[in-house]
């Protein structure tokens, strides 16, 4: 006696999406991980005002001072002689980058002056102060 092999008909089921899927999740995850993003100081520096502030579009390396002349660079406070090696090295990682000094308007111009000095010196021709457009 034979037998017959009974096999159900095979359905086309299209396109199986899963696999492209996660290779589009497991890109956007590298590339939210390995993106620069630029941010402020993040230490609170009330800026004076000007009515010539232009906002700076390049990537930039911010240095903050606060009003009790408290120097910050990323949120980690610096000795002002720290400056120099910090900045250079920051520069050495992005060449185009600006230096940017956000100094509170009642810290000391003197400390203002010397993290500019400070920046040139470290190889960064384009440092700029920070300062809120007037409304």
């Amino acid at each position: 006696m034979r037998f017959r092999r009974h096999n159900p008909p095979v359905e086309e089921t299209g396109i199986d999406l899963a696999p492209m899927l996660d290779f589009f999740l497991n890109l956007l995850i590298f590339f939210i991980i390995s993106a620069a993003f630029v941010s402020e100081s993040g230490i609170k520096v009330n800026r004076p005002t000007a009515k010539t502030a232009v906002k700076e579009e390049k990537a930039s390396i911010f240095v903050a001072i606060s009003a009790n002349n408290e120097v910050y660079i990323d949120k980690q406070r610096v000795d002002i002689r720290s400056v120099r090696g910090i900045v250079a090295k920051m520069h050495a990682e992005h060449p185009e980058a600006a230096v940017i000094i956000q100094a509170d308007k009642d810290a000391r111009a003197g400390l203002m002056v010397e993290a500019m000095d400070q920046a040139r010196l470290a190889g960064v021709e384009n440092v700029a102060v920070a300062a809120t457009p007037e409304r």
